[in-house]
């Protein structure tokens, strides 16, 4: 017996708060930006730069997340009968690839810079450096909290971002102190801290499509998600058995379609009342995030 597909009610409070919070980023991308920039041509260091670069590339691809939550915020309609979450997962994967992108295009210049004779770095750059790293690590775990709240893949993966561009600007500061602290000889230490933040970056890239690919290839859920689920299902009255148990995530929320058995001798009028009270039970779960339920009554033998 199909269900009903709800309304998109259920995950649009989640969806708007995390939108907001990542129009927050990009404010926050937008003005580091600007002050990395300044202090890498005003400080001689490319690794500032080359952080202000990659804080524009930030702001799209923030840009890119926040699209995918109003996407995925849109109700189910006759293209689209399960709804529109999977353009969350397809925005996260936008973003890790904006991230490899990076990590080639800051490459490059590393070694461009490594190659090329220049002066050292200005010791203030050092403190433009902990201030980005400090706000960073600060907005990489509000997002990482509101990803867990809400199931969303696509917050997580703009949680790792963010945390990757901190470990970036680390990196640069490590550089830039072992410069000034190395003297005549050092200079190039900012551009190889640089190359080696590259690293780091392609491999949080790496991890990013795989969070991602998850959803879109609709992987199972964890067992113990699973196992709660069932153990509402079995709650129900009239439910003898389980037999199948299929969830995929969609966007914040999942969908299931469950066999269940129930006693043969019923009508098939009562057995279709025990499968609706199963839906119910699982769409009522708020801390299960289900959109919608399809259950399927076999008769226990």
């Amino acid at each position: 017996m199909p269900g009903e597909i709800p309304s998109s009610g259920r995950a649009s409070c989640p969806v708007e708060s995390g939108a907001r919070l990542v129009l927050r980023g990009v404010a926050l991308n937008l003005g580091l930006a600007a002050v990395k920039l300044a202090g890498g041509l005003l400080g001689n260091t490319y690794a500032l730069v080359a952080d202000a670069a990659e804080s524009i590339l930030d702001v799209v691809s923030s840009l890119l997340i926040w699209t995918g939550f109003r996407v995925a915020a849109r109700p189910p309609d006759a293209d689209h009968p399960y709804g529109h979450g999977k353009a969350e997962a397809l925005a996260a994967l936008g973003v890790a690839a904006f991230v490899f992108v990076m990590a080639g295009v800051v490459g490059y210049h590393a070694v461009r810079e490594i190659v090329t004779p220049h002066a050292a770095p200005a010791w203030w750059t050092l403190l433009v450096l902990a201030l980005v790293v400090g706000l960073k690590l600060w907005f990489s775990g509000r997002l990482r909290a509101a990803g867990e709240a809400s199931g969303s893949t696509a917050l997580g993966v703009e949680a790792l971002h963010h945390w990757s561009d901190a470990m970036t600007s680390a990196a640069a500061f490590l550089g830039i102190a072992l410069a000034l602290w190395g003297g005549p000889g050092w200079e190039v230490a900012d551009d190889w801290a640089a190359l080696f933040a590259c690293i780091v970056i392609a491999f949080n890239g790496a991890i990013m499509v795989l969070k991602a690919q998850g959803d879109v290839m609709d992987a199972a859920v964890p067992a113990g998600f699973e196992q709660e689920v069932r153990a509402l299902a079995l709650a129900v009255p009239g439910v003898l058995a389980l037999d199948k148990v299929r969830m995929r995530k969609s966007g914040l929320t999942h969908l299931v379609d469950i066999q269940v058995r129930v006693d043969g001798n019923l009508t098939v009028t009562a057995g279709h009342a025990i499968a609706h009270a199963v839906k119910d039970a699982l769409l009522a779960s708020a801390a299960h995030r289900i959109s919608d339920v399809s259950v399927h009554v076999e008769p226990m033998k």
